[in-house]
């Protein structure tokens, strides 16, 4: 059999591009097929720093600070983009408008496509590929590439391994009315913003990141938001106590949150549409619906090549591979939350197997994950009830400090937040969830600690930067040796008894 390439990447996320750069930079030769590139992500996340402008915008008046008048104030520019002033007697409940926002956002995610062009891979070596395509078994294994519009055969991709990274779809749920009501995904959301008159009143379906994200960002632009959550969390696998300062902050912002609510029927009335979400009828402009994801598998022709899937998921082993042991995978396919951190580590180590021996596990104990909010949840390895459910109750120790015991959060007006981190009595660090101001990288610092095998007492020994963020690793890492004292009356006891020694052989 001829071998063309040494791995085929079958794409369309941002996680195909990142393996097809990694496949040359180990001098490998790769295709990468894919049908396009769907940027909503990037844009979701730049259209929130816009709105947390329009959030810090609003809190400087209600500090007492005065907004400039419309006549006399100098505008304010976001990388060449003009931002909207307000008159002076206004309290600013929308300072920025949405569609300046937008076309901000537009402009980052032109240069960030730029970034990861196509041509900029090939003229790395990869050699890209615009199609659609399917696995033929006969007469032996390969992918056939058929032209993206007009279906006709364009190449047969002979390759030793194959990688799907073909990224995922929404997976819309199935109500009563939702289909012939219309709604909204996060992949169309941005043309609806874009329009003149934007939708006012919002309803968003979902219990994940994302639509945490934009429920958030849209209260922030000054849009009515209703969350409608089906779980008791608006998140279901994070520290409830998490959940419960998070959602009070959204509640803050402007968020109405309806959680352990079942979404059960919409219809249109005249021009508005209802939705009945367990006892509520709410009237709303337009329905965001941002649930779990649906692997883009279609007509990839995964039975005939003894590929399995189960519901949401391709069907892998710990090494990545699939039934079919030449054919890895790697993010949305395989299931879980659309995070591109997650889908880069499960890209490189899938990649790695193909390209040379499938000998290496995916561990993610410490692969931290975030939403992107404000403030911003991370965490990493295992919650405080998992850590008691696995180890038992009396051998985990829950240490716990607030960020309004942290001097740069004073400074800043960022207090709201909690660090914890779970340990086991010896200081094993099994997890850390951190709701508060750059959660994101902090919890680096803490999977760092987790991947090398580097106890919490070492984290209480930083000696950070002072006033820094990081200072609250450093507090609540000290907590351990408090807490590890107050369970110990014996040392308690020693250390009582050897003091009042001390004091009565100096005098």
């Amino acid at each position: 059999m001829t071998i063309d390439y040494d791995v085929v990447i079958i794409g369309g996320s941002l996680a195909g591009r990142y393996a097809a750069l990694a496949a040359t930079q180990l001098h490998a030769t790769v295709a990468l097929v894919e049908p396009k590139v769907n940027y909503g992500l990037i844009h979701h996340h730049t259209l929130s720093k816009i709105g947390r402008l329009a959030q810090q915008l609003h809190n400087a008046v209600n500090l007492g600070i005065p907004s400039p008048t419309a006549n006399t104030a100098p505008e304010i520019y976001l990388n060449g983009v003009a931002l909207p002033t307000v008159a002076s007697s206004e309290k600013l409940p929308i300072p920025l408008d949405s569609s300046e926002a937008m076309l901000y956002a537009r402009g980052i995610v032109s240069n960030l496509a730029e970034l990861n062009s196509p041509a900029k891979l090939a003229a790395l070596g990869v050699d890209v590929i615009f199609g659609n395509g399917q696995f033929q078994s006969s007469p032996q294994l390969a992918f056939d590439v058929s032209d993206a519009e007009g279906g006709q055969h364009q190449r047969l991709l002979r390759a030793r391994t194959y990688l799907l990274a073909s990224g995922s779809s929404p997976a819309i749920p199935k109500i009563d009315g939702l289909q012939a009501t219309g709604y909204l995904t996060l992949a169309n959301i941005w043309q609806s913003l874009n329009e003149p008159t934007p939708p006012k009143n919002w309803v968003i379906i979902g219990g994940v990141p994302q639509s945490i994200e934009i429920a958030q960002t849209l209260a922030w632009l000054g849009y009515s938001v209703t969350l409608i959550v089906k779980h008791a969390y608006i998140l279901s696998n994070i520290d409830p106590e998490i959940a419960q300062l998070l959602q009070a902050q959204l509640e803050v912002d402007g968020v109405r949150v309806l959680t352990q609510t079942p979404v059960t029927q919409v219809r249109r009335i005249e021009d508005k549409k209802w939705i009945q979400a367990g006892d509520k009828a709410i009237e709303t402009d337009e329905i965001l619906v941002v649930t779990k994801q649906q692997p883009n598998l279609k007509s990839l022709n995964l039975a005939a090549v003894g590929v399995k899937w189960h519901e949401h998921r391709l069907v892998v082993n710990d090494k990545l591979q699939t039934t079919n042991h030449r054919i890895y995978a790697c993010g949305d396919v395989i299931g879980g939350y659309d995070l591109a951190n997650v889908a880069n580590y499960e890209a490189s180590i899938a990649l790695k197997n193909a390209l040379f021996f499938p000998a290496i596990s995916v561990n993610y104990q410490c692969i931290p994950w975030a939403t992107f909010t404000q403030p911003m949840l991370a965490q990493v390895g295992l919650t405080e009830a998992q850590a008691k459910r696995r180890f038992g109750q009396d051998k985990v120790l829950v240490l716990r400090q607030y960020f309004k015991s942290i001097t740069a959060a004073q400074i800043r007006g960022e207090i709201t937040g909690v660090c914890k981190i779970i340990v086991l009595e010896n200081g094993e660090i099994l997890g850390s969830a951190i709701l508060g101001a750059k959660a994101g990288e902090l919890i680096n610092l803490i999977a760092l600690a987790m991947s090398q095998k580097i106890y919490v007492k070492h984290l209480a020994n930083l000696s950070t930067i002072y006033p820094s963020f990081s200072d609250i690793l450093e507090q609540t890492a000290r907590e351990w040796s408090k807490q590890r004292l107050n369970r110990n009356t014996a040392l308690q006891d020693f250390l009582e008894d050897f003091f009042q020694f001390r004091r009565d052989w100096n005098l």
